[in-house]
C-alpha cells in the first residue's frame, strides 16, 4: 500500500513540476518568429535584388515593377499582391504562397517555383524561360496557359520548364 501511495504522490509533484514550467516559461509562437511584414504596403519599383527575404510577408502589397532579382524568397507569403511587369529573374520561391498575385508581363527567367502554391494568380505575359514549377500547385488553366510559351531549363535545378509544368 506504501508502494502506491509513493508513486501516486511522486505522479502528483510530476504533474505540478511541468504545470509550473509551463506558466513560468512561456515562449511566443514560433511561426511569427523574426518575420518582416510588408503587407498593404506600397513597394512600387523597390530594389529587393539578392536579398534574402526567406519567410516574409508581402500581403496585399502594390509591387508594380519591383526588382527582387536574384532574391531568397523562401516560405514567402505574397498572397492578394500586385507583381505587374516586376522583376523576378533567378529568383527563389521554393514553398512560397503565391495565392491571388497578378504577375502579368513578369520577368520569371529562371526563377524557381518548386513546392509552392500558385493558385488563383496570373501569368499573362509572363517572361518563364528556365522557370522551375516542381511540385508546385497551379490552377489548370493557367497551366495550360504557361504550357504554350514554356521554354528552357532552369540553370540551378537542371528541370525543363515544360517537364515541371507537365506539360504534354
Amino acid at each position: 500500500m506504501k508502494k502506491i501511495w509513493w508513486r501516486l504522490l511522486s505522479l502528483v509533484f510530476i504533474l505540478i513540476l511541468a504545470w509550473l514550467w509551463i506558466i513560468i516559461n512561456p515562449k511566443p509562437a514560433f511561426a511569427q518568429i523574426n518575420t518582416i511584414n510588408y503587407n498593404n504596403a506600397s513597394l512600387e519599383h523597390r530594389d529587393f535584388s539578392y536579398l534574402d527575404l526567406t519567410g516574409f510577408n508581402f500581403v496585399a502589397a502594390e509591387m508594380r515593377g519591383a526588382n527582387f532579382q536574384g532574391a531568397n524568397l523562401t516560405n514567402t507569403i505574397l498572397t492578394k499582391g500586385v507583381l505587374l511587369k516586376a522583376n523576378l529573374q533567378d529568383v527563389n520561391l521554393t514553398g512560397a504562397l503565391v495565392d491571388r498575385v497578378t504577375l502579368d508581363g513578369a520577368n520569371m527567367k529562371n526563377a524557381i517555383f518548386t513546392e509552392a502554391t500558385l493558385t488563383r494568380s496570373r501569368f499573362y505575359n509572363a517572361d518563364i524561360t528556365g522557370a522551375d514549377f516542381t511540385d508546385a500547385l497551379i490552377d489548370r488553366y493557367q497551366v495550360s496557359l504557361l504550357c504554350e510559351r514554356a521554354d528552357g531549363v532552369n540553370p540551378v535545378t537542371g528541370v525543363s520548364t515544360r517537364d515541371s509544368l507537365g506539360c504534354r
